[in-house]
Formats: structure tokens, C-alpha cells, sequence
């Protein structure tokens, strides 16, 4: 984890994840942001979500951000995933509780 203010929306990346449910749809989201994360060392500052179907069981993301940059990005806590364990979504507020593994 980063200061997202120092995060500069210089590239762009999408992602697209499926689930039967929408809490499985949230937890494969994040890990999918989690995944770009570890494994490109991609740091996301803006995001732009569209999800299909009823309820939604596809997402479709654009991500814009950049890579990594230890002189300008400081390295905090490195979350490892998104649980299940006390998961909350809330479609009608918008709002989700996921606990992570760090």
C-alpha cells in the first residue's frame, strides 16, 4: 500500500472477472487488483467499474495508474488477498467490508 495522492494516472490496464454471486464477484475483483499489483507492480489511482448482468456477474475494469517508483512511492503494508471471512456487500449504499490477508 502507497499514498494514492503521489500515484500518477500515467498508464492504463483492464481487467475483467466473473462470479455467480456478487460477494464472489467483489472477492475476485479485489484479488484481481491484488494479482496486478504483485505481479506488475502496478499501482492503481483511478478506476472505472462497469458491471453486466442481474446481478451484475461480470466486471469489467479500467485501471489507470503506474508502476511502481520507490523515489517517489512509499512501500507500506503489502496486502497478500481479499477474504471471505466477514464479507459485507451492500449494493443499495454502495459499500463493501472485505477483511484482507496482509
Amino acid at each position: 500500500m502507497t499514498d494514492l495522492r503521489k500515484v500518477r494516472p500515467r498508464e492504463q490496464r483492464s481487467v475483467e472477472v466473473t462470479g455467480s454471486e456478487v460477494p464472489g464477484l467483489t472477492v475476485a475483483y479485489l484479488n484481481a487488483l491484488i494479482l496486478l499489483q504483485q505481479s506488475e507492480s502496478f499501482l492503481v489511482r483511478q478506476l472505472q467499474v462497469r458491471p453486466t448482468g442481474q446481478p451484475p456477474f461480470r466486471l469489467s475494469v479500467r485501471m489507470w495508474g503506474e508502476s511502481f517508483d520507490p523515489t517517489r512511492h512509499t512501500q507500506g503494508m503489502e496486502v497478500k488477498a481479499a477474504t471471505w471471512h466477514k464479507l459485507r456487500v451492500d449494493l443499495n449504499r454502495r459499500t463493501a467490508r472485505v477483511i484482507v490477508d496482509i
